[in-house]
Order: C-alpha cells, then structure tokens, then sequence
C-alpha cells in the first residue's frame, strides 16, 4: 500500500472519529455543563500531549509559542460555542453548521485580498442556502415545508454553533500559516494547553450553571473526545497531510458532518427530515464546490512580484 494511499485511509478514519463525537457530547451534556466538560477533556488532552512532546518543548521558540498561543484561543471559542450549541440543537445538525467554516475561510482570505473564485462563491451561496433550510423552521400550518418559513423558530444552538464555525474558519488559517514556520510537535501541546487553560478559566465565569455527575457514560465521552478525539486525530492529520494534497484532505473532511448524522440516525434515532435532509445536502455541496473546483486567487500585483 503505497504511503499515500495510507494517508487517504488514515483521514478518512479521523474524520469518521471526529463526526462520532457530536453524539459523544451530546449524550455527556446530561451529566456535565458544557464548558466543564470541555475544560476537562481538554485539560485531558494537554496532559498527554505535553507528556508524548515533552523533548521538543525544551526548545520551543517565541514565534512558536505566540502562534500556539493564537490557535489555542480560536479553538477554545470553536469548542465552546460548539459544546454550547448541542444543548439546544441536534448532533447531525450541529455537524452540518459547523462544516461551514470550510467554506468562510476563501471568504476571509478574500477579505485579506485575495480574489475568490466563482466556483466558490457558488460553493458559499449554496452552503448559505442550506443552512437557511437546516435552521429555519418552516412556518406552523404551512401548506409546504420547503418554502413557508418562520424566522422566530431559529434555534439558539443554531447560532452559537455559527461561532463556532467562524471561529474554526480563523483557526484554519492561522494553523495554516503557523504550520509553514514551525513543527507539529512544538506547535499542537501548546495550542491544546492553551485551549485547556481558557476553558478552565472560563467555567467559572461563563457557565452560570455548573454541574458534574461522574457518570460512567460521562467518564467514557470524556475518554473518547480527548484521546482519540483530540490526541490521536490531530496527530493522524499532521502526519496525513505531508502525503495528501489539500483538496484532497478537504474532500476527506467535508465527510464529517456525512458521518455525525449517519451515526446519530443509528444510535439514537436522530432524523433530520426532509427540510433538513436538504439543507445538509446543500451544504455539503458548497463545501465540496468551494474546496475541489474552486481556489482562491492572489491579486496581479502579488503574482506579478512572486514572478518576477
């Protein structure tokens, strides 16, 4: 098997595991307050990575800590809206709303001056277009689900779970640049710890009701999110992407929200439904208009110097 082949293989498997823990969450919610349970898997997470890195932190350098430091901070605000989000939506359609950071991150280049390609901006129309479908309920009595809407049913979950996922669009790129300078080793402990440490921080002030039932489903979500979940996915994708192109690994990640909502329908039950199935659809569409056609363009002036 040749090592892109494994490559392939093992994203696929990372992105089967982080689909998984939408439900993993959502079932820990019962017996946990969302910001607890993140501070505590994480805080899990750190620990291990910090014990597996350890050599390399000796000679971690300023720029590498500043940047960790960033991508830790975007990540604790993703994984709080996220965990947040779940106490009032579902599990698949938090999944669908957060793979919308795939598709902000041309948007927020562009805004940086690059041109964006019209694939992609076909890819953001129809992803915005799903998640209307996905989150805005029809209208109660309608004669059609598809066309008669009601904005006052938009779900609260529905709009943290937005933060999150411009909050994961400005960590791609970040993590994107940041990857370029320095290695994964010295990079991933501290953007983890650093996450860790603004989640413990902010229990106590953010989450107004804090509550903690050391369940055994409770312990086993904690246990799944943060080693496989946390350690050994990011580790899968820093090895993986030296061997995978970058369209292929957005392919590849855009199967997550796929994988959440297939796993949330057999464990739980958990539909969609029609208006929903469509506006999942639509958004994993764009996703997949905006990563595998589309591509985001310097400016003449930019490519003209790079040229020259």
């Amino acid at each position: 098997m040749s090592r892109s082949l494994q490559a392939h293989l093992w994203l696929v498997l990372a992105t089967l595991v982080w689909g998984s823990t939408f439900i993993a969450i959502k079932f820990a919610l019962d017996d946990c307050s969302p910001l607890l349970f993140n501070a505590v898997r994480m805080a899990i997470a750190a620990v291990v990575l910090g014990a597996m890195f350890f050599r390399q932190q000796r000679s971690l350098s300023a720029g590498a800590l500043r940047a960790g430091f960033a991508i830790g901070t975007l990540l604790w605000l993703g994984y709080e809206f996220q965990s947040a989000g779940l106490v009032y939506t579902t599990a698949s359609k938090s999944a669908f709303v957060t793979a919308i950071s795939v598709v902000l991150v041309p948007l927020l280049l562009a805004a940086a001056g690059r041109r964006v390609h019209p694939l992609t901006l076909a890819g953001v129309a129809a992803a915005c277009a799903g998640l209307y479908l996905l989150c805005i309920p029809a209208a109660e009595g309608s004669s059609t689900s598809f066309h008669s809407t009601s904005l006052s049913g938009l779900n609260r979950g529905d709009l943290l779970t937005l933060g999150c996922a411009l909050s994961f669009a400005f960590e791609i790129i970040v993590l994107g640049r940041a990857a370029q300078r320095y290695s994964f080793a010295q990079l991933v402990p501290v953007q983890i710890s650093v996450c860790a440490a603004w989640m413990l921080l902010s229990v106590p002030i953010a989450e107004l009701h804090v509550f903690l039932r050391l369940t055994p489903g409770l312990m086993a979500a904690l246990a799944y999110t943060a080693i496989p979940g946390t350690v050994a996915c990011f580790i899968i994708q820093a090895w993986a992407q030296r061997y995978t192109p970058p369209t292929h690994a957005a392919l590849i990640f855009s199967l997550e929200p796929v994988f959440a909502a297939l796993i949330s329908y057999l464990l739980i039950g958990e539909r969609l439904g029609r208006r929903g199935l469509l506006g999942g659809t639509l958004i994993l569409a764009g996703v997949l208009a905006s990563e595998l056609l589309g591509q985001v363009q310097k400016p003449e002036k930019e490519l003209a110097q790079e040229t020259g």
